[in-house]
């Protein structure tokens, strides 16, 4: 395919469905530095052997898992012009995604209550390696939940139907990254321990 060819929109289409995957790709090479980082630091004479995962993450996982559904709804009910219930599966996947940092923060606090803070004297590093991995996606996160919230009121305005859904699809396709992301991060951390 000749990406020169077809009109303005059509150009300016993949323009943007392009610079998300450059985005995309940059985010898994950081990711793939810190994690890599965690493989490395495990050689370490003060990293804790058999840790254990806040239960919250655990939870988490599930509400993220299940925000990616209520996208793809979202998305299926736009095609066939059902505005309602994309306005529906789109609020869901909003209070989800808001649950899933609500999880995450209540899974520091539980660190926090074994005793282990990010810095200073009750930190450890490995520790500190989990707080940051989850602090910088939780940040992802909330670029995603504001892409959504422009999509929820570019969809009141009626700016998307069956055939003009590239702001959404382009939401959809960051937040199902950004869900894959922490499937990815919970394993890795859940298997390294």
């Amino acid at each position: 395919m000749d990406l020169t060819q077809g009109s303005f929109e059509e150009k300016n289409k993949r323009a943007k469905k392009m610079m998300l995957w450059f985005g995309i790709a940059s985010l898994i090479m950081s990711f793939a530095g810190w994690t890599s980082a965690f493989v490395v630091s495990r050689t370490r004479k003060d990293w804790l052997q058999n840790f254990d995962l806040p239960e919250a993450f655990t939870w988490s996982l599930v509400v993220i898992l299940i925000s990616s559904l209520t996208f793809i709804l979202a998305k299926r009910a736009l095609k066939s012009n059902k505005r309602q219930l994309t306005t529906i599966y789109l609020l869901v996947t909003l209070v989800l995604g808001l649950l899933f940092i609500a999880l995450q923060l209540q899974g520091f606090n539980q660190m926090v209550a074994w005793g282990y803070n990010f810095t200073g004297p009750t930190s450890n590093i490995t520790m500190t390696f989990i707080f940051l991995i989850a602090a910088v996606h939780i940040a992802h996160v909330v670029v995603g939940l504001i892409c959504l919230l422009v999509v929820i009121y570019n969809h009141f305005k009626q700016k998307y139907n069956s055939s003009n859904m590239l702001g959404l699809e382009l939401a959809a396709t960051f937040w199902h990254f950004v869900d894959i992301l922490w499937l990815y991060l919970f394993l890795f951390l859940y298997f390294m321990r």
